[in-house]
């Protein structure tokens, strides 16, 4: 099995006067996890890393289109959660 990787997210938004990026990955096969970083004035100031055994059914076995779905899910919660003020530094 080889490590492909799914192209990820990034996102840049604004909530009130604040400018955030978000971005996504995938880390392949070899280190099944998807991770998330909120970036404030160019500093991480979230991480959030989820194995493929907590999101996808079959785990490092899963297909490539059910990866890039949980990647998507991911990080639209993180925008979600950074627009209704629920994740702060």
């Amino acid at each position: 099995m080889h490590n492909s990787v799914e192209k990820g997210f990034n996102s840049d938004i604004q909530v009130l006067d604040r400018k955030y990026h978000v971005q996504t990955e995938d880390w392949g096969r070899d280190n099944p996890f998807l991770v998330s970083r909120v970036f404030s004035n160019g500093a991480v100031i979230r991480s959030i890393k989820t194995s493929y055994e907590e999101i996808l059914p079959g785990g490092r076995r899963a297909v490539p289109q059910d990866i890039r779905l949980a990647m998507k899910i991911q990080h639209n919660k993180i925008l979600d959660l950074l627009l209704s003020g629920q994740l702060w530094e």
